[in-house]
């Protein structure tokens, strides 16, 4: 072979080759899952009342609503993968699940994957019995509140309270739970998830969510360059936020009604 057709050939290689990796790069997410049949959706497998396993084992709550309403949208099978904290962003960016459920939004999050719309509220709330008067921070003054020990409800209430408010910190969120129910405080701070449970327990003591003290929607992470899989997200959520779907999957697993100023960061 001469020089100039071993040349030739070897650039035959290179255009083949660059055609593949244009090929790959070019690869499209719900090109795939259309192909698949089937969405890949992280989940958090124990993280009441967004998703837990029910009394058939199966997994349900606000987050298993919304994905099978994506998949629905989508024409396909929804599979449902247990992630953590910790595996959570490298399940998606190896593309071992298709989109996350219960992202919150963080500028270093952004630099390594994508967010699509808010869905979910995510929320700390001051929450007390209905016959207890408390309106906004001014109301804390001299009342007694349970939070838990170190976390972002408890920094969130240290600068929002009143000198006289009194704080009492516990270890963990059963104690504060029991603190409240048990009467040993008037109020406790807890995060909406946290809330939902014991508004929807303790009927005898009528507690409601007085206000919130911050606000950080839940979003639904994929990756980057994912740009028609964003949209058919972004349109499943406006759809079942516009027919009331996401209303009644607050009301049923939150127990309240959705207030769509929660989903905005």
């Amino acid at each position: 072979m001469t020089f100039h057709m071993k040349s030739s050939f070897a650039g035959v290689l290179l255009l083949a080759g660059l055609g593949l990796a244009t090929q790959v790069a070019n690869a499209d997410a719900l090109d795939d899952i259309t192909k698949a049949g089937a969405i890949n959706v992280g989940i958090f497998s124990d993280f009441p009342p967004f998703s837990s396993a029910s009394a058939d084992m199966s997994i349900k709550g606000y987050d298993i609503d919304v994905a099978q309403f994506i998949a629905d949208q989508l024409k396909v099978k929804l599979n449902l993968v247990s992630v953590t904290g910790q595996n959570r962003i490298p399940y998606l960016t190896d593309k071992r699940v298709d989109i996350l459920m219960s992202v919150g939004y963080s500028k270093e999050r952004e630099q390594v994957i994508d967010f699509a719309a808010a869905y979910a509220p995510y929320y700390i709330a001051v929450i007390g019995p209905a016959e207890l008067k408390v309106e906004g921070k001014g109301d804390l003054a001299d009342k007694s509140i349970a939070v838990n020990r170190g976390t972002l409800e408890d920094t969130s209430l240290t600068a929002a309270a009143p000198a006289s408010a009194d704080i009492r910190r516990f270890d963990n969120y059963n104690s504060v739970i029991q603190a409240f129910i048990s009467g040993q405080t008037q109020l406790m701070v807890v995060g909406n998830d946290v809330g939902a449970q014991v508004l929807a327990r303790q009927e005898a003591l009528k507690p409601e969510q007085k206000f919130q003290l911050l606000t950080s929607p839940s979003h639904i992470g994929l990756n980057k360059n994912e740009d028609r899989l964003k949209q058919a997200v972004n349109d499943a959520v406006a759809k079942m936020l516009a027919d009331g779907k996401l209303d009644e999957s607050s009301k049923a697993w939150l127990k309240t009604p959705l207030n769509p100023d929660n989903l905005k960061d």
